[in-house]
């Protein structure tokens, strides 16, 4: 009996809520074997009981068709966050990512897309394999800001194969329909398309899986947080107090769904002027600091406004490898480098497990009329 027999026996257990299997996804780690009996090593990044059940009654029963009478069988995972710790749900639907990082903001028009390129971009610079999937359906901008506006994903067996740019894979619904098409959909047809870009998208095995959500806080954030762990949030202002009032709705959905708050990025935080560098207050300048220390969390970048950084989203030319010097591109690094730490340390303390909250219905509202 050989290593390579195990793990052929093992390709006939499937991972739990995915269609790859745990020698696929290189969960199985240590194999032992000594005549009858075999000590095996499986790290899963679930914390979910009923996940690490179902792996190892599926493991043990194919080992013992192989015909060991001892089974040693460790299955390691991730220990479950203090506050989720009633969790009812271990569900995550593309357990070969890492972590997830949902960029959201309260409403349109902030510069969200911008800062989910940007930090994708950054961290991979930084040595992190990373995606960055386009989860905003009605407004799908991120193919022209990553500058594969013209290509097309390729299918694989029933999956997709996600588009690739400066070292980041890309998926949007942007690339899966015609330019200038729109949808007309209604919020269940956008919640089962943000699960199959999960299921349905051959992504490596990411460290980072970048979100860039719709704005507002409804059934698209809802569906992500149900679907996958989310590691880390990150809501995306402006300095304006229209829009920190809907930055608070952000951040209170964070919250509410017990996701990380990573931190937030006020955009659009004063001029640089293309001239003369110097750095003018147009909109506001750190008016955002309040309303971070109301949520406990920082303020990680200040972005300002700076003519490049248009040029880039419109020409597929992210600021942040393109014009690395620049003052914008260098607070992106250091929110990219700020971003990967507090991942880590989420990790490091348990991971997330926001995906047990379960959607509420408004007292006197049906769920089928919502």
């Amino acid at each position: 009996m050989t290593k390579e027999n195990i793990l052929d026996a093992l390709k006939s257990v499937t991972y739990p809520g995915f269609t790859k299997d745990i020698v696929s996804f290189g969960f199985v780690k240590d194999i032992n074997i000594n005549g009858n009996s075999i000590d095996l090593l499986i790290d899963i990044t679930s914390s979910a009981d009923e996940v690490k059940a179902q792996i190892r009654d599926e493991a043990t029963k194919e080992l013992k068709k192989l015909g060991f009478n001892t089974i040693n069988l460790e299955i390691k995972a991730p220990k479950p966050p203090k506050q989720m710790s009633n969790s009812v749900s271990g569900k995550n639907i593309a357990p070969h990512v890492k972590s997830f990082v949902m960029i959201s903001s309260g409403k349109g028009g902030v510069g969200k897309s911008t800062t989910s390129v940007n930090l994708a971009v950054a961290m991979a610079m930084q040595g992190k394999k990373v995606g960055l999937l386009d989860a905003d359906i009605y407004g799908p901008n991120i193919p022209r800001m990553m500058g594969v506006a013209d290509q097309k994903p390729e299918i694989q067996g029933n999956k997709v194969l996600p588009l690739k740019a400066y070292g980041v894979e890309i998926m949007s619904m942007g690339s899966l329909m015609e330019e200038g098409q729109s949808l007309i959909w209604r919020g269940s047809m956008i919640m089962k398309a943000i699960e199959q870009f999960l299921r349905d998208i051959l992504w490596s095995e990411l460290d980072v899986l970048v979100i860039d959500m719709p704005p507002g806080t409804g059934d698209a954030q809802l569906t992500l947080a149900q679907s996958v762990p989310v590691t880390a949030g990150i809501t995306v202002t402006t300095p304006q107090e229209v829009s920190l009032d809907d930055s608070r709705r952000s951040l209170d959905m964070f919250k509410k769904l017990h996701i990380p708050t990573a931190g937030i990025i006020e955009n659009m935080s004063g001029f640089i002027c293309p001239e003369c560098s110097a750095e003018s207050d147009i909109f506001g300048m750190g008016t955002t600091e309040p309303v971070a220390k109301e949520y406990d969390t920082n303020v990680i970048a200040r972005i300002p406004i700076e003519p490049a950084i248009r040029v880039g989203g419109d020409s597929g030319m992210p600021i942040v490898y393109h014009k690395p010097d620049s003052e914008t591109a260098k607070r992106y690094q250091k929110a990219g480098s700020e971003l990967i730490a507090f991942i880590d340390k989420v990790i490091e303390e348990g991971g997330a497990d926001n995906q047990a909250i379960q959607p509420t219905t408004p007292p006197g509202v049906s769920a089928c009329s919502m």
